[in-house]
């Protein structure tokens, strides 16, 4: 093994930024690569095994850059910057911090921040219906949504609609409190979130009233035809064969699609057949239609959610092999 010395400047103005709060990210790098990172006078000095010295120095230059960008650099950050330079596509988290979808309310920039969500971004924009696939905290309505707002702010279509499946979760509609749409709305409450963080309450309450916003369960939309809209469907691993039949068969002229789901989170009653599962075993090889699957990489909550979300992951994986090799001996 072979020691070397290597050096990075980082201005000491992002050096709280890259270091995070008491060195964590450091301490994650230096653990990572089994490196020692000395910091004097705005230059960083990494000792280590050359390989993996380099490494540990593609990665602080990837984050210097980010922060030098405007941003906050977080763990996911770190732990996405790693993941990418054992891959040596390291140079594409600058890339994709370029794309800016829109801002927050308050700010914020609204940005993919994995390759995953990046493809998901640019299929949306491309094509007339995407599917968005994958696990929990990949981002898959709340960038659907952003890219809903964007496109209506532009003048793209004329209104928005969003609508998922009201399903229960193991309580009984019947049982909660209030009239039917006292009872409806906790299901469409993170559709309601998402779009006060993005657009604020005001502007959403006063184009809901114009009927230009529209947030409605999935039932609602039987019977109509939707032109010039864009459409998020979002849990549709709830949705039944027929009722996802019945909502890609709504779509009309001018408009653009997005549905997403996590085939492993149904809350379908069992030996129900998802229709998400059916609707891309149909329509894959459809022009005009993309399906993009994100996974636990993707995730970009916080880390302990990716770590979760790779254990079950594992776990179905050694629990689907026993029942094949069962159908195998059969």
């Amino acid at each position: 093994m072979s020691l070397s010395e290597l050096i990075i400047d980082i201005p000491a103005e992002y050096e709280m930024n890259v270091f995070g709060q008491f060195d964590t990210y450091i301490k994650k790098i230096e653990r990572t690569f089994h490196v020692t990172l000395i910091s004097r006078d705005g230059a960083t000095k990494i000792v280590g095994d050359t390989i993996a010295a380099q490494k540990a120095q593609r990665v602080l230059t990837q984050l210097v850059e980010l922060a030098k960008r405007g941003n906050t650099i977080t763990e996911q950050n770190v732990d996405y910057a790693i993941s990418l330079v054992f891959e040596d596509q390291e140079e594409a988290l600058v890339s994709i911090d370029k794309d800016l979808i829109c801002h927050t309310l308050q700010g914020k920039p609204i940005k993919p921040k994995t390759l995953g969500q990046k493809k998901y971004v640019d299929a949306i924009r491309n094509g007339m219906i995407t599917f968005g696939l994958g696990p929990a905290g990949t981002g898959k309505t709340y960038l659907a949504m952003a890219m809903a707002i964007t496109a209506f702010k532009r003048e793209e279509v004329s209104r928005i609609i969003l609508t998922r499946p009201a399903i229960e979760a193991g309580e009984k509609l019947g049982f909660l409190p209030g009239d039917l749409q006292s009872k409806i709305d906790p299901y469409l409450r993170p559709l309601y979130e998402a779009l006060y963080q993005i657009m604020g309450a005001d502007s959403f309450l006063k184009n809901s009233e114009k009927g230009l916003i529209e947030v409605a369960p999935l039932a609602y939309m039987r019977g109509r035809t939707l032109d010039n809209a864009f459409i998020i469907l979002d849990e549709a691993q709830n949705t039944t064969p027929a009722q996802m039949k019945m909502f890609l068969t709504r779509i009309g002229f001018g408009s653009k699609v997005v549905i997403t789901g996590d085939s492993t989170q149904k809350d379908l009653p069992s030996g129900t057949i998802s229709g998400l599962d059916v609707a891309v075993k149909v329509v894959k090889d459809l022009e005009g239609i993309n399906i993009c699957t994100l996974t636990s990489k993707d995730v970009v909550r916080h880390p302990l959610v990716q770590k979760i979300v790779k254990a079950y992951e594992d776990y179905e994986k050694k629990s689907s092999r026993p029942r094949e090799n069962r159908r195998k001996k059969g």
